[in-house]
């Protein structure tokens, strides 16, 4: 199983869970499900990368946490069942399995080990929107760019991503030019590489001496709590 909090599971909980899953595409932008919306599926990501955004009142929104092969979707926006409070939108295409929410629900009353496990899950994803939050309002953006795009090379499976500018200014919640300032400084230190409509990170340990250390405070506590940590290749 690609899904890391499904491998991590005992062999009998993967069981109640697998003759319910079916794979499903996500493409970059989808929207899985809106803030104010009811959610009745659960989306187990295979690969990609789909990001939670906190939408403000004039339709304006920023992230809050980024959720990759380690993760769920859709029982993480509050209690079973309940409306979304967030949009969670895929920043990378990609695939995840899924099932009824409602399936997920039964699963979960009858393991009390699949509901530790979404407890630490669900722990670690609000210790990452304090600190994004924290993050954006105390922190230097080229510290910020740095830990974001840390975040994303480790959950996209890949070194090079297709994002374009205006679609990394949404996810930091700043100016589309700014970012295009920001990123040039971290391409003039040979950190990254960019070009129309992608990103590539061509010095890992060097990107990670420039983010701030929100970076490793997430990281340390997705150890701490035991959770699936997603690592870029060759990090």
């Amino acid at each position: 199983m690609d899904n890391l909090w499904i491998a991590s599971l005992d062999d009998a909980d993967r069981k109640r869970l697998e003759p319910h899953l079916a794979e499903r595409a996500f493409t970059q932008g989808q929207m899985l499900y809106d803030a104010g919306e009811a959610v009745d599926q659960v989306w187990f990501p295979l690969n990609g990368v789909v990001s939670l955004m906190t939408v403000l009142p004039e339709d304006r929104m920023v992230e809050t946490a980024a959720i990759g092969r380690e993760g769920l979707i859709g029982v993480t926006c509050g209690p079973m069942n309940a409306r979304a409070s967030s949009r969670a939108i895929a920043q990378i295409e990609g695939s995840a399995a899924c099932c009824s929410a409602d399936i997920f629900s039964d699963a979960l009353a009858e393991s009390p080990g699949m509901r530790t496990a979404l407890s630490k899950f669900t722990e670690s994803l609000f210790a990452q929107v304090q600190q994004t939050a924290a993050c954006n309002a105390q922190h230097r953006l080229d510290e910020r760019l740095a830990r974001w795009q840390l975040t994303l090379h480790d959950r996209a499976q890949s070194n090079r991503f297709h994002l374009t500018q205006a679609d990394i200014a949404v996810m930091l919640g700043v100016r589309r030019a700014t970012v295009s300032e920001v990123g040039a400084e971290l391409e003039g230190k040979h950190l990254i590489r960019r070009g129309r409509g992608w990103v590539e990170v061509l010095d890992r340990k060097a990107l990670e001496e420039a983010a701030c250390g929100c970076y490793g405070a997430m990281r340390g506590v997705m150890k701490d709590l035991g959770v699936p940590r997603p690592r870029a290749p060759h990090a």
